[in-house]
């Protein structure tokens, strides 16, 4: 039989499926029981992706890759009815074999009486939801992407301006807190203050997220911690946001050289991935809550690519080519505010 694929790469999380089995409360609800397997609740589930082939309940099992949840939908169910006890028997057997960590039913279906057997000898748990095929695949998908994903902490401030997720960093006592708090008083939203939680989803986002024990509160030095929820209402705040600029907010220091053009791109690396990074010279005097809303616009420009740096560079590159092309003017020697007598 021909070698399966190689392995999915995962994030070096798991999840348990009796953790899996504890959803209750939020979106992701598959509204799960167990039928089965309990003494295997213990396995991990490494991928947020789920496994549905009947052509493994045919022998054809080599594409069954350990980590991933195993789905039996109506098409496998009938299979498994159009079989002698003891061809199910043997198709299961040879199925559950494999290194999965459980097999959930869908759309509420009956399993035959040979499943639960069989999964009760290999310790593989067997779970059933009432949601139809589609619909448990992607809740199911989701819910592990997010609970999988690469995932790292900062200590930032995350804001959302103008639609932008605008993470702010900076060394302890910056003022990183204090511009935040000017922002949310100008209209903008909280995220998470002091701690932030980044996730790595799909190839290319990053979203963050404020730890549930500090989420809505902000500590300002001088006035303690104040819940932002409660003091500006519910639409001063947010959940979650995708990580797309970082302003970094640094001591100003006579004599340092800093960007004045904003014509060289800086990124900030976060799990893998480059974000779009300015650095905020902070000093006596600078309101660094109007220059954090400008570059927050002005990155949104550029993401529509819109940059002002640029076309004023490549309008100057024109001019002096332009200039260095044209015919000398004073082919006679004399320059401007001469007279020729």
């Amino acid at each position: 039989m021909a070698a399966g694929p190689p392995p999915m790469p995962s994030s070096g999380h798991s999840v348990t499926v009796g953790q899996l089995l504890r959803i209750r409360s939020d979106g992701s609800n598959l509204g799960l029981e167990l039928l089965a397997g309990r003494e295997g609740l213990g396995r991990p589930i490494v991928s947020p992706y789920v496994l549905k082939t009947g052509l493994a309940l045919a022998g054809f099992d080599a594409y069954l890759q350990p980590g991933r949840v195993l789905v039996f939908g109506a098409s496998e169910l009938s299979y498994l009815a159009s079989l002698t006890p003891d061809a199910r028997v043997l198709s299961l057997a040879r199925t559950l074999r494999h290194d999965i960590p459980c097999v959930l039913v869908t759309g509420g279906n009956a399993v035959p009486d040979e499943l639960p057997v069989e999964a009760e000898r290999v310790a593989v748990p067997v779970l059933r939801t009432r949601l139809a095929t589609p619909i448990a695949i992607a809740k199911l998908t989701s819910y592990l992407e997010d609970i999988l994903a690469e995932r790292t902490i900062l200590h930032a401030v995350l804001m959302d301006l103008f639609g932008l997720g605008v993470l702010i960093v900076g060394e302890s006592g910056i003022g990183k807190s204090e511009c935040a708090m000017d922002l949310i008083l100008r209209g903008h939203r909280l995220v998470a203050d002091d701690t932030v939680e980044v996730r790595r989803r799909a190839e290319s986002v990053l979203i963050g997220t404020c730890p549930e024990l500090t989420r809505f509160h902000m500590e300002i030095r001088g006035l303690g911690v104040v819940n932002v929820k409660d003091l500006f209402g519910v639409a001063s705040t947010r959940s979650s946001k995708r990580v797309e600029l970082i302003v970094q907010l640094e001591r100003w220091e006579v004599g340092r050289q800093y960007d004045r053009l904003g014509i060289d791109d800086e990124f900030f690396d976060i799990l893998g991935l480059r974000v779009p990074l300015i650095r905020m010279p902070v000093a006596p005097g600078r309101s660094v809550a109007n220059l954090v809303e400008v570059a927050a616009r002005n990155q949104l420009l550029r993401s529509r690519g819109l940059n002002a740096a640029q076309r004023l560079a490549d309008l100057l590159d024109r001019e002096l080519k332009k200039g260095a092309s044209d015919p000398d003017e004073d082919a006679d020697g004399l320059g401007d505010g001469d007279i020729d007598t």
